[in-house]
């Protein structure tokens, strides 16, 4: 079974930064009997005292990112029952502290809210198509994905083949 995004859900992929009161107001705005709203905001961090991140770059292709993340999305439309989703993921040159991505949840219940903000971060980390390079004193490299990433989306995968709910790629 295939589920689509919401007319206003909000999936976008920009170089600005985004202002989490503004998109708390978009969600109240568009709630109907909204009983939860969960956000996360992913921040570039410097991981290491010996050799921090200084910067961080993300790169993407437009059109193939938007896609999976619209897919992503609609997704976890299939999954939980949600009132409305906003996905904004930045890219370019990112220094330590700066946001990098937001997910925020609207639904009825404070479970379905949550799962979904974790069904969502999960997955786009291991699925949807950014390319990142770290800069540190040592010199700059890209990054690969990591086995904890990858575990925690496998195991939303065996989650929907174990209750049947459908895959949307």
């Amino acid at each position: 079974m295939v589920f689509g995004m919401a007319e206003h859900d909000l999936v976008q992929v920009q170089r600005d930064d985004f202002s989490l009161a503004e998109h708390y107001a978009r969600l109240e705005q568009l709630a109907g009997n909204t009983g939860a709203v969960v956000f996360f905001i992913g921040k570039v961090r410097a991981e290491s005292e010996l050799d921090p991140v200084q910067a961080l770059e993300l790169e993407h292709y437009p059109a193939m990112t938007e896609k999976s993340l619209r897919l992503l999305v609609a997704e976890a439309r299939g999954r939980w029952s949600l009132d409305a989703v906003s996905v904004v993921h930045r890219v370019g040159k990112l220094v330590v502290g700066q946001q990098i991505v937001l997910v925020a949840v609207s639904s009825r219940h404070r479970d379905e809210a949550f799962l979904a903000a974790r069904f969502l971060m999960d997955n786009l980390k291991t699925r949807a198509p950014f390319w990142k390079k770290e800069y540190r004193a040592s010199g700059a490299r890209w990054v690969e994905a990591r086995q904890q990433d990858d575990e925690a989306t496998a195991q939303w995968h065996a989650k929907s083949i174990s209750e049947g709910i459908g895959h949307t790629e």
